[in-house]
């Protein structure tokens, strides 16, 4: 180990921290949370993405050895003439395999499927050595990340029964899509970035004053909307002949309508002009067509090069725990909400449907594509719901994983399907009007519960009739509330309609980037989390994003386990079943409490009220012992 064995060593203090954390929640006391630098904040968010880009690597790898494992049995039940052909079904079928070879007593492979072992240049050949060694040998074998010049490699061996063995060279290039995805979430990257855009303008939230923003911490507290488009709510429809006279005067090249309002986009006059232009109609409101991004240049995080250690599978699952083989490995993240415990009032309804509004959703991934139903792209009508980003997969995946299905993750509920809506592009950012369009379709098709983990800093009226529109059929919106750590209010997060998320860390402190505020109303787990991604895959990432999810989850139980509540009781039940942390009682950056899956089930299913907030309600000593196994599993050899 060279590079990141610091990053090893920080989350090695974080596993002892935590252990101390549980006897201060045991004696009933919780510390206040610190005040942090800017500076200080950027390197939390540095080590955060780092951290996630680690834990990637390790969840690729896993779920590559178990896979692995799966073949060499398939592979021995083959005769041996059809052994080219199975290699080569193998390979096709997994997302990250490039090569795949199959040894027997020789130090030569067998049959070797994929890129031919002959063109990987000398670093990986002496890894390809070692493995088969360690194979012929009975063990499994990890390589090093590899740096090479085909991408980011790692080679990988397991052996089989009767002599045999499988090693494989396996892709990695997905630690660089999450880093460049992570560092956009939190915000070390301009992502809007209104410079480079064309067409878009950014301003402060609050006044529009137009304004630059030379690096990406200055993106806190601006809004980013189109320099040639305007939102209108007039307050009579207007007839077909006053829209073309309108049209005509804006020299509007388009005009689109929906629900009560209109979106104009002008070739004549900007936003500013076009406000002023309105202002002489009857109308409701007039504002700038506002852009929207997901809530997840500087130095490149080294990447690891050795591998951590783990116990074998078999010693990994406790009594009780799903079968899903990253879970117990990873999942810190439901122990700490009590999911476990709250799966006995019920794991969901078929009933209860979720709908994801983000990126889209990887529609074939194997932990996912059985929880989803037929959904809608916003941006392109005619075209799927597609993740082209992995946010939204990674969402959808802390909601709805298949659970217990001895694959990959388990998510929050069993049973509750997901409705993805793609709203935003493969930048991870969108319009008002297609986050609105989205928001109405979701609310018309069956969606319950709606996950937002998007948001901007401008109160948009045009965004709020969407908001208010699914409210108003009863639905339970939940909203990220940002990543800048900053206290202005972010939207939708920040309509009463909507249950505002602030994200903790795995000792149920406040993550370092999460925004606050009186609007928060809950917070829930959102800094290294495991969940699925696109292209078949699993990752890491960090964010009130992920924090989202998990309320949007327990929402969906809690009406699985109670149909006949209202939206409204739904999230006064989150409220009211909080545990409290930070502060007595509510407070801006946890609102009331770290949700908790078990108190809010029993409220919901008619049990006995949990206790007020005000006094913390300490974690179970069994969801403890969860959490600081998953430490002492991630660095026990």
């Amino acid at each position: 180990m060279k590079k990141w064995t610091w990053a090893a060593a920080i989350l090695v203090v974080a596993g002892v921290l935590l252990v101390a954390r549980y006897d201060r929640l045991d004696r009933g006391t919780a510390p206040k949370q610190p005040t942090i630098s800017a500076a200080q904040e950027k390197s939390a968010k540095l080590l955060a993405v780092q951290q996630d880009v680690l834990l990637t690597e390790e969840l690729c790898r896993t779920q590559c050895i178990i896979d692995m494992h799966k073949a060499a049995v398939s592979t021995l039940q083959v005769k041996q003439t059809d052994v080219p052909g199975h290699l080569r079904k193998i390979v096709q079928g997994h997302p990250r395999l490039e090569s795949l070879s199959w040894y027997g007593a020789s130090t030569a492979p067998l049959s070797t499927a994929g890129t031919s072992t002959k063109e990987y240049p000398k670093q990986v050949q002496a890894e390809l050595d070692k493995a088969s060694k360690a194979v012929h040998a009975g063990t499994d074998y990890r390589s090093s990340l590899l740096e090479t010049g085909m991408g980011l490699r790692a080679v990988l061996g397991v052996p089989a029964s009767e002599g045999h063995g499988l090693v494989a060279v396996i892709r990695q290039d997905v630690l660089a899509k999450v880093e460049t995805e992570a560092k956009k979430n939190m915000r070390l990257v301009m992502n809007p970035n209104p410079n480079r855009k064309p067409g878009m303008k950014a301003a402060e939230a609050n006044n529009l004053q137009e304004t630059s923003v030379a690096n990406p911490e200055e993106n806190e507290g601006k809004s980013h909307y189109y320099k040639n488009q305007i939102v209108v709510k007039f307050k009579k429809t207007p007839s077909e002949k006053q829209l073309t006279q309108i049209q005509k005067e804006l020299k509007a090249s388009s005009c689109e309508k929906l629900g009560y309002s209109y979106l104009f986009t002008s070739q004549k006059m900007d936003t500013k002009q076009m406000i002023r232009y309105f202002r002489k109609h009857h109308i409701d409101y007039v504002e700038p067509h506002y852009l929207y991004n997901t809530n997840e240049t500087l130095p490149a995080p080294a990447m690891p090069t050795g591998p951590l250690h783990f116990r074998p599978l078999a010693q990994e699952q406790a009594e009780g725990e799903p079968n899903d083989t990253l879970f117990a490995r990873y999942q810190w993240n439901l122990p700490l909400i009590q999911t476990e415990m709250g799966w006995t009032f019920s794991k969901g309804s078929g009933d209860v449907i979720v709908a994801v509004v983000d990126t889209g959703v990887d529609l074939t991934h194997p932990d996912l594509k059985d929880r989803l139903l037929t959904g809608y792209n916003a941006i392109n009508p005619s075209g799927k719901p597609a993740d082209d980003v992995g946010h939204g997969s990674h969402v959808a995946g802390i909601i709805a994983a298949t659970v217990n299905n001895s694959l990959g993750i388990a998510g929050l509920t069993w049973d509750n399907p997901i409705l993805p809506v793609k709203v935003l592009d493969n930048s991870g950012a969108g319009n008002a009007y297609n986050v609105a369009k989205g928001i109405i379709w979701a609310a018309d098709n069956g969606a319950k519960v709606i996950n937002l983990s998007l948001g901007n800093y401008a109160e948009s009226s045009f965004l709020h009739d969407a908001i208010k529109y699914a409210y108003n059929k009863d639905v339970v919106l939940v909203a990220a509330t940002g990543n800048d750590n900053s206290g202005q209010p972010g939207y939708p997060a920040a309509y009463p309609e909507v249950l505002a998320v602030a994200a903790t860390d795995n000792n149920r402190n406040k993550a370092s980037f999460s925004n606050y505020g009186s609007y928060v109303d809950v917070a829930a787990p959102g800094v290294n989390i495991a969940s699925t991604y696109t292209n078949n895959q699993y990752a890491s990432l960090s964010g009130t994003s992920m924090a989202s999810p998990h309320a949007a989850g327990l929402a969906a139980l809690i009406r699985s386990v109670n149909p006949k509540l209202t939206n409204k009781e739904v999230m006064d039940i989150m409220r009211n079943t909080a545990a409290d942390v930070g502060d007595a009682g509510r407070d801006d950056y946890f609102g009331y409490g770290q949700i908790d899956v078990y108190q809010a089930l029993e409220s919901a299913s008619g049990g006995t009220k949990a206790s007020a907030n005000g006094k913390e309600q300490p974690l179970s000593r069994e969801s403890g012992n969860a959490i600081t196994r998953f430490f002492q599993r991630l660095f026990s050899k």
